[in-house]
């Protein structure tokens, strides 16, 4: 049987579900963010920086930030958008034998009057976490109530722990099309992905791709999303994030599903995503 309780995460409320095989995720109401998840064997899956602040002043580094409505700066507002930094309702949970899960919403009236005032349209977003055995699914939908269309992007930013990046690679985006973080444009012909140096990847199209750490294989899914971002900041990089320690770029890789172009969400209409990691 799943069991969800009220907790704290440093300073920040939070849920934690407990699925009856044992596997556990926390998720903060600040940012709907989730910020562990345990499999059945206790292993934890995700990173979060040692430095970044855990008391709602900021956004969180590592877990899984949630991007809506606009990609980094790919928009005229708020860098990454203003859904990771507002506090969201827990308003689902149940399960079955099989799976538990928590469900999240984030509507105009829970932002904080800037952010509504600079970003002044009708949405409604639910982000539900799925527990199955060794595996998490993450549905996120994006709602427009209104009489116009908006403009949006989306990701789900997710921070995995690897261990360390010399037992790290990549597999299932050979012979796809990437764009870099110097915007140069190149097709990936090696078969895996390693990490030598920086990376802050785009790839255009969006196959099941595989992470290989030292710990795990987990297996990625995505649908309704249109891009796989890859990002780890590099030894340079890291050491200018005052929310990173200067070594903990070694332990992690960003692997997110992402629709980072700008297109218009309908008067009416949800735009669904979902997001599978199977370890």
């Amino acid at each position: 049987m799943a069991v969800v309780k009220m907790t704290t995460y440093g300073e920040l409320p939070a849920v934690h579900l407990t699925a009856a095989d044992g596997a556990q995720a926390t998720v903060s109401l600040f940012g709907a963010h989730l910020l562990s998840w345990k499999t059945g064997d206790g292993q934890e899956r995700l990173f979060v920086s040692s430095k970044t602040p855990l008391d709602g002043s900021k956004a969180i580094r590592g877990g899984v930030p949630v991007i809506f409505p606009q990609f980094n700066v790919r928009g005229p507002g708020l860098r990454h958008g203003f859904a990771r930094i507002s506090n969201w309702r827990l308003t689902g949970q149940g399960g079955d034998g099989g799976s538990s899960y928590v469900e999240f919403s984030l509507a105009p009236q829970d932002l904080a009057e800037e952010h509504r005032l600079a970003w002044p349209h009708a949405f409604a977003l639910t982000l539900r976490f799925t527990l199955h055995g060794d595996a998490l699914e993450m549905d996120y939908s994006a709602h427009n109530p209104g009489a116009q269309p908006f403009p949006f992007g989306v990701a789900l930013h997710t921070y995995y722990d690897v261990g360390h990046l010399d037992a790290t690679s990549i597999s299932g985006l050979r012979h796809q099309q990437y764009t870099d973080h110097h915007n140069n444009t190149r097709v990936q012909d090696y078969p895996a992905l390693h990490f030598t140096e920086k990376h802050d990847r785009m790839y255009e199209v969006t196959p099941n791709v595989t992470l290989n750490t030292a710990n795990a294989t987990l297996r990625l899914e995505q649908q309704g999303f249109e891009q796989w971002v890859v990002w780890n900041p590099g030894q340079e990089d890291a050491a200018a994030l005052v929310d990173l320690a200067d070594e903990e770029y070694l332990n992690f890789v960003c692997i997110e599903p992402a629709r980072i172009h700008q297109q218009p969400l309908a008067a009416g209409a949800t735009w669904t995503g979902k997001h599978k990691i199977s370890v």
